[in-house]
């Protein structure tokens, strides 16, 4: 019987990855490590497949990323972390913007088939998982981030949109508000549904009720915020506190409180999702919820390239990472006398 790549790592007690970088004299094993696989390798008289590795000689080193926007804030951090894994691993990134058109995503899929990139990272993708995994069967190597994908051979990276958006609400609900407005993204995001999800969960449990004329729809952008902010206004409900679904568009809410004369938090709480940057710098700072953007795109990005080198990919594949609520001056004003 054939001794595979696995079996070497069994015997040295290290994952496959850590074998197959012993054998493409990766400077990223320690010489300890080293030798054990090493022995391993010799005691079990392993020869990588000859197959495998002139597939592995014709690559072209080079990895694709799907972004369904390049003009949202919140995909600058997670391709820095693709890129610097990238280059640290001797491996070029090519961006590729959808412009939240399923149809370009589809376009630029195409990469993988004509051999111009041996992986594609797709960032909150609007393509199926039915179109992914048909894809990864075919032996296409994909990575999905902002989506978990029911596949053995799709390694994916998401937070849980629900979980932190019910913390928001909670948040809010607990500084004496209880008519909550809600910014969602685009129509078709799954980011949209599941945060609105977890707004309407955290309404159900305190007897708070649901009320859609306190839904508007921002396009995860600051102008979309902005024109959504102006239609909740326009209409006869009243609302003292706003979840907007990302940064970008509660600065478009910023925007137009200062137009109306809107102070915040004294009139109007806001918070937002993803944490950029501005939002410690702006006034008052923003509450929003942290998520980590630069390692989430490290990480897939090194299971892609370890999934790339590999025999068999048999590690951990599926990565639901935390998330927080940071509470700033934008939501920290307290309605409760």
């Amino acid at each position: 019987m054939d001794t595979k790549i696995k079996d070497v790592a069994k015997m040295a007690g290290v994952s496959v990855a850590t074998v197959s970088r012993v054998l493409n004299g990766s400077e990223l094993v320690t010489e300890k490590t080293r030798r054990k696989v090493q022995e391993a390798i010799d005691q079990m008289n392993y020869h990588p497949n000859a197959t495998a590795k002139y597939l592995r000689s014709k690559r072209t080193m080079t990895i694709g990323v799907i972004v369904s926007d390049i003009n949202v804030s919140y995909y600058a951090e997670i391709v820095k972390g693709i890129e610097n894994m990238a280059y640290s691993r001797k491996y070029k990134v090519i961006i590729c913007d959808a412009q939240n058109q399923q149809e370009r995503e589809l376009g630029y899929l195409e990469l993988l088939l004509n051999r111009t990139v041996d992986a594609m990272i797709l960032i909150t993708p609007m393509v199926s998982d039915e179109i992914i995994n048909d894809f990864s069967n075919k032996d296409y190597h994909i990575g999905v981030i902002g989506r978990f994908i029911d596949s053995r051979k799709v390694p994916c990276m998401f937070t849980d949109n629900v979980k932190f958006s019910r913390e928001v609400v909670q948040h809010l609900i607990d500084r004496g508000h209880r008519d909550i407005a809600f910014l969602s993204g685009y129509p078709d995001s799954l980011d949209s549904y599941e945060r609105l999800e977890g707004y309407m969960k955290a309404l159900r449990e305190h007897q708070i009720a649901f009320k859609p004329e306190l839904i508007e729809n921002g396009n995860f952008n600051e102008d979309g915020g902005y024109q959504a902010f102006k239609r909740l206004i326009n209409k006869t409900v009243s609302f003292s506190a706003i979840y907007s679904a990302n940064d970008e568009m509660a600065l478009g809410v910023y925007r137009a409180c200062a137009e109306l004369g809107i102070q915040i938090p004294n009139d109007m709480a806001v918070v937002g999702v993803d944490n950029n940057r501005i939002t410690k710098y702006i006034h008052p700072q923003m509450s929003t919820v942290n998520q980590p953007k630069y390692t989430m795109g490290a990480l897939l990005t090194e299971k892609i390239i370890d999934q790339l080198n590999e025999d068999e990919f048999d590690d951990q594949r599926v990565f639901k990472v935390e998330s927080e609520l940071i509470i700033r001056e934008s939501s920290n004003f307290s309605r409760i006398t």
